[in-house]
């Protein structure tokens, strides 16, 4: 029996075929999730790290107004990363706010940093919900592969022959349809978990920046009052 990928493909039987057509649709579409988020994140990441450093700068040299009005308009721009919106966010419902009572502009800004938040870390999260679904399913895609395989193996038997060249087939799709599923599974599992624990450190981010600017715009608005 010729056990090359080109051999296991001509014994296999159209069910079986079609496991394995889903199964590298499946990989092809798990591994793209993974190279687009990676991008993704390198690319928000440093932005991000550029426009706290500038952000930085401005409110360290006594520049509010001015670190104010940076924030704001990047609140829906993408130069400044998931940072720059979100702090931008703040910034911008502080400006909106300003002249208002302390406890208004205040809630105003924590509020603002809060929704904005939310709606970056659903941006973050993008595609990993597909990554973890074929992590899970992947396996049992492969072994409804394999059973039809056996299936197949048993029927190829009930006229009393066991030869290898018999049920070789049967077998060999089983087999493969197995590993297939578990070649499948293993990646998208990794970049999953891999990309989750990135999430979860850009969502710590998120909330020390976050409460830095409230205690920020705080400081000023008891600087204005006094």
């Amino acid at each position: 029996m010729d056990i090359t990928a080109a051999g296991l493909w001509a014994t296999m039987g159209p069910f079986a075929k079609g496991v394995v057509g889903v199964l590298v649709l499946m990989s092809v579409v798990s591994l793209g999730v993974v190279v687009e988020r990676l991008a993704h994140f390198a690319r928000s990441q440093r932005r991000s790290r550029a426009f706290v450093k500038e952000l930085g700068a401005l409110a360290a040299s006594g520049e509010l107004a001015a670190a104010a009005q940076l924030g704001a308009g990047m609140a829906k721009r993408a130069e400044g990363g998931f940072l720059g919106r979100v702090l931008g966010a703040g910034l911008a419902a502080y400006q909106s706010a300003s002249g208002r009572a302390p406890d208004v502009v205040i809630e105003s800004t924590l509020r603002a940093v809060e929704r904005s938040s939310g709606r970056e870390l659903a941006t973050l999260r993008r595609g990993l919900g597909l990554l973890a679904t074929v992590g899970t399913t992947a396996p049992f895609v492969g072994l409804l592969g394999t059973v039809m395989g056996i299936i197949n193996t048993f029927q190829l038997m009930k006229g009393g022959s066991a030869s290898l060249t018999t049920v070789g087939p049967g077998i060999s799709e089983a087999l493969v349809t197995t590993a297939m599923g578990l070649v499948v599974a293993i990646p998208a599992v990794v970049g999953f978990n891999y990309l989750s624990g990135r999430v979860d450190g850009f969502t710590v981010d998120m909330q020390e920046s976050a409460s830095e600017l409230v205690d920020w715009v705080a400081k000023g608005v008891d600087r204005r009052v006094a």
